[in-house]
């Protein structure tokens, strides 16, 4: 299992793609996004199955590849 900060830094490299382009993309304020990749699903801010779900559509990642790496339940998912 990947996880969410090394996926997010992993990928954004390989796409040439900065948070500020990242957060253009996607609609995830810039600093929210900079915190998920550094600190992963496990920082002081956590992301939520949407933002998991925005990240994942804006990166061309499968939905459970980005899911698995933030961990179990996400903040703002369905219990």
């Amino acid at each position: 299992m990947a996880d969410l900060a090394q996926l997010l830094h992993d990928t954004m490299r390989r796409q040439r793609l900065d948070a500020q382009a990242l957060a253009d993309r996607t609609g995830i304020r810039t600093p929210r996004i900079r915190v998920f990749a550094q600190e992963g699903a496990t920082g002081p801010i956590c992301p939520t199955e949407q933002e998991l779900r925005e990240l994942a559509l804006a990166l061309a990642l499968p939905l459970p590849t980005v899911l698995d790496a933030a961990g179990p339940a996400p903040a703002g998912a369905p219990s």
